[in-house]
């Protein structure tokens, strides 16, 4: 049984896992709307929110936090700078879920995950 035990396995060990989702966070941090698979969407809200939330505290030891998940100066910038400055009056459910059918190949049912305060688009 699986008692207290959170977040999908996604038939992973949990070093691939763990890089998974920080390439998944920090595509979507980047460019702020990813497609995905379903499964892979939702576990990915939650370390989506932490991220942003971090941003938000904003401290020297928040912004080391980032750093550690994302491996990425550039990203963990424009995350302080200028996502936790959009949603700093947000108090939780940063991104949004839109199903958007199967893939072809394998049936897999796929989703739209973006950030709920965008950067308007060109």
């Amino acid at each position: 049984m699986r008692h207290q035990n959170s977040g999908r396995k996604l038939n992973l060990n949990s070093a691939h896992r763990r890089a998974l989702m920080s390439n998944l966070v920090s595509s979507l941090l980047q460019h702020e709307r990813i497609e995905t698979t379903v499964p892979k969407a939702k576990e990915m809200r939650r370390f989506v929110d932490h991220m942003i939330t971090l941003a938000k505290r904003g401290d020297l030891h928040a912004r080391r936090q980032a750093f550690s998940f994302l491996q990425d100066e550039a990203l963990v910038f424009k995350l302080f700078s200028d996502l936790a400055v959009r949603n700093q009056s947000r108090a939780g459910g940063y991104t949004r879920i839109l199903r958007m059918g199967y893939r072809r190949g394998d049936g897999a049912p796929l989703s739209l995950i973006e950030l709920v305060e965008r950067a308007p688009t060109p």
